[in-house]
């Protein structure tokens, strides 16, 4: 591997360890489904990963092979070489297993003429979609799969092998989808290949400008716009656009950048996780002045880059109903950042699961500044223990747990849990350094609150409740009202007024008369005093719901 122009950092990794003799077996994971910009003598070009490797980082090999279940074994340079070798076949095999045995004899047949002083014959081999090849399927159920990931990982510590020049590329774009045999071997390299960075775009925006005139041509001179604003996406997609936007000669327009990054990044990620986007602010929360304050502060120190007191992680929680969701899509808007949701991850097939989170933890790392939104953490995070799922639930709290108290995150990703059931959550998910701020959120505790929740929300409906609707609905508003119960009977009142024409204060006697609360009581009950337990700051918590500290006992002497 011999080369003179700047490469990637995870390029310039794999020619640093091959040159050194630390690795020859390289595990290339990640964004390995797109395209690289390509140097050339003319004019650079995008071109896929199997080509990017062939052109720059191993083109002194005189013999380069290539593997994948739907094409067979092929010769992607060197033909003649391989013809002369005397146990070369007619035809070269499909099946993985008589592939693997060939490389592997032809590797070795090389190396040992070359031992004898004849000709030295650099080979490499690429393994695409290797998960396909060789998945990772629970332990000891197929010994022939077993047998064939035991040949492949000794490719990396054969000494025959090692000592010759012999680089094996094994291409899976999730590592935990990979047989464990491999994936966890440490004399195999694993490089991950992350999505393109915004100046990676930028550059390519510049060579891909004379080819897309129209679409690019209002950022002429500075395609670092559009570059950052397109950041989290794929080369592939993004020129996929390009070429949708030049046959229809439409331009990129400022206007568009938001929308497109949305529907590019979230088709790349395959439904795996969406964008919250809303015109809510922080205004629109109806109390919660103090909760409020805090937010903001953070906002204001994060849009500061001022990242020492902020937090990793929130986690908001108390009753259900009580609005957390609508908090998160309240700081959605106001935060001028993306807030990001992870979706329905879990997959039935062993190690998709895992494979699910690392694409999405690789999206997260290229968005930016980002908020990670987690619903029902309670269900989503897992646990420790890995009873009667296989061991799933056990490997994403360990991948969880790590992601989210990576350090160099802090100011660039901040996650939000929210859950009715914080105590169901892993204590060490939620410890300062993953969740340093644990905000709970109650319903109404007076009849006052009540009335003013119902009123707000009775507006927003164009049925607003006269002034004096307080001394009139006292006797029937109920406490604990939470906004999602108190949305319901503001549209029952709504309703009221449309289909029988009464004043929205009949309306709302009509209403309040026969209500039952959504929620059961003694389960609202231990829903708030699990929210007051959790609570990282008694600012937070009413008066009336702070627990009784007794006076501290003066130490005897």
């Amino acid at each position: 591997m011999s080369v003179s122009s700047p490469l990637p950092p995870w390029a310039a990794g794999v020619a640093s360890l091959y040159q050194s003799h630390a690795a020859s077996q390289f595990i290339l994971h990640g964004n390995v489904q797109d395209a690289l910009l390509l140097p050339g003598p003319d004019q650079p070009h995008l071109a896929t990963l199997e080509d990017y490797l062939l052109a720059v980082l191993i083109p002194q090999f005189e013999v380069v092979l290539t593997y994948d279940l739907g094409g067979g074994l092929r010769i992607a340079r060197g033909a003649s070489r391989f013809a002369a070798w005397p146990s070369a076949p007619s035809s070269l095999p499909r099946a993985p297993r008589e592939a693997i045995d060939l490389l592997t004899h032809y590797a070795r047949y090389t190396a040992n003429l070359r031992r004898a002083g004849g000709p030295n014959t650099g080979v490499a081999f690429l393994l695409r979609d290797a998960q396909l090849a060789l998945p990772a399927l629970p332990g000891g159920l197929n010994y022939d799969l077993n047998a064939l990931a035991l040949q492949v990982k000794a490719w990396a510590s054969e000494p025959l092998l090692t000592a010759h020049p012999f680089a094996t590329f094994l291409l899976s774009e999730n590592l935990n989808d990979l047989h464990p045999l491999i994936a966890r071997d440490p004399r195999s390299s694993k490089i991950r290949i992350p999505l393109p960075s915004p100046a990676e775009l930028a550059q390519a925006f510049r060579h891909l400008a004379p080819k897309y005139p129209c679409a690019l041509g209002p950022w002429e001179n500075r395609f670092e716009l559009p570059a950052a604003q397109l950041s989290g996406a794929t080369l592939v997609s993004i020129e996929g656009l390009l070429k949708s936007k030049e046959y229809r000669r439409e331009p990129l327009s400022p206007d568009d950048l938001s929308q497109l990054k949305k529907e590019l990044v979230e088709k790349d990620c395959q439904d795996l996780i969406e964008f919250v986007e809303t015109k809510r602010t922080l205004d629109d929360l109806h109390g919660q002045e103090p909760l409020k304050a805090w937010l903001r502060q953070d906002l204001a120190l994060w849009h500061q880059n001022d990242t020492a007191a902020l937090p990793m992680g929130y986690l908001f929680c108390g009753p259900v109903g009580t609005g957390k969701t609508f908090l998160v899509e309240c700081l959605a808007g106001e935060a001028g950042v993306p807030v990001v949701k992870l979706k329905n991850f879990r997959d039935r097939w062993v190690g998709s699961t895992e494979g699910n989170l690392e694409k999405i933890f690789s999206l997260l790392q290229a968005l930016g500044k980002c908020y990670v939104f987690i619903d029902e953490a309670d269900q989503a995070l897992g646990k420790r223990s890995s009873d009667g799922d296989s061991g799933v639930g056990g490997r994403v709290y360990s991948m969880m747990a790590k992601e989210m108290s990576h350090a160099p995150n802090r100011g660039r990703i901040i996650w939000i849990l929210a859950s009715s059931r914080p105590d169901l959550i892993e204590v060490d998910l939620k410890r300062p350094g993953r969740v340093d701020l644990k905000i709970p959120i109650f319903p109404t505790l007076t009849v006052e609150e009540s009335c003013h929740l119902l009123s707000a929300l009775c507006s927003r409906k164009n049925v607003p409740l006269p002034p004096e609707a307080l001394e009139s609905l006292r006797p029937l508003l109920p406490l604990w009202l939470t906004p999602g119960a108190a949305e319901a009977l503001a549209v029952k009142i709504y309703r009221l007024v449309k289909t029988q024409a009464l004043s929205p204060l009949e309306a709302a006697l009509a209403s309040l008369q026969d209500y039952q609360p959504p929620v059961a009581h003694d389960i609202m009950q231990s829903q708030i005093d699990l929210a007051v337990a959790e609570a990282s700051d008694l600012a937070f918590v009413p008066p009336e719901l702070r627990p009784h500290r007794p006076a501290r006992q003066q130490p005897a002497p």
